[in-house]
């Protein structure tokens, strides 16, 4: 491959290095809240600032971390995931935001994704459509067992990744708003939890390179809980997302030391 760095030796979109990140990563996708996410780190710094790549490492539990975003979508996704294991890092947190497909999930509630519908394009560049989007198990779990220590209310199962959002949010103004309606109803009959932008992208990718990755998302509002004439309230603030993916990072930490 190229070297478009022309021997700076860093990574040519994240613009980092090994040693400059953590094995643990966690993956927002606004960069805005990187440094949010970094102020539960212990003596976190400005690793890099890159595009829509900026990443600050700190410590927790004595064990380097690290946060980067990803920009929206999956193809910066993929590129910050290639990179960032090229650097070293092995288990990654994806903290997003995603809108409610179930009547039942609400504005607020965590989703924590097991799954995803590869609805986007990036994976196919990756792996046959037939092999399927899942979360790592253990990072999965220790996202579960996160939420439950920290009272949260959470769902776990199958989400849906697109790369259009006005795809989903205006689909009858689309060309192609016929399918992309019908599938969006094949979607919510398969149980599908929540839909969102990159998760696909990450756990294709994750499983190309062999590295963990897992999802935690707050559900902004639900669409179909509107259509219904259900209440839908709306809900912004990510903290408490981000707080489940620290304490599940904080766990493996400290599974991986007694191991």
């Amino acid at each position: 491959m190229v070297d478009y760095t022309e021997g700076a030796g860093v990574q040519y979109h994240v613009q980092l290095k090994e040693g400059d990140i953590g094995k643990y990563v966690i993956l927002p996708g606004d960069p805005k809240r990187c440094e949010k996410i970094a102020a539960y780190f212990e003596q976190p710094v400005l690793a890099a600032d890159s595009r829509e790549f900026v990443t600050y490492t700190g410590m927790l539990e004595g064990e380097k971390v690290s946060v980067t975003s990803t920009g929206i979508g999956g193809p910066s996704a993929a590129i910050a995931l290639e990179e960032l294991v090229n650097c070293g890092a092995d288990t990654f947190v994806r903290v997003g935001t995603c809108g409610g497909m179930q009547t039942e999930i609400c504005g607020g509630d965590l989703v924590i994704a097991t799954g995803a519908v590869r609805m986007e394009g990036t994976s196919r560049e990756y792996a046959p459509v037939e092999y399927p989007a899942v979360s790592d198990f253990a990072v999965t779990n220790a996202l579960v067992e996160a939420a439950k220590k920290l009272d949260t209310v959470f769902h776990t199962g199958v989400v849906q990744c697109k790369d259009s959002f006005y795809g989903q949010h205006q689909s009858e103004l689309h060309p192609v708003g016929y399918e992309l309606q019908d599938k969006w109803e094949a979607w919510i009959r398969m149980g599908c939890m929540a839909s969102e932008m990159e998760s696909a992208a990450l756990f294709i990718v994750g499983a190309y390179r062999r590295v963990r990755v897992g999802t935690v998302l707050l559900t902004v509002a639900n669409q179909e809980r509107e259509k219904k004439g259900l209440p839908n309230a709306q809900a912004h603030d990510t903290d408490e997302a981000i707080r489940v993916a620290i304490e599940a990072v904080r766990s493996m930490i400290r599974q991986e030391r007694e191991n």
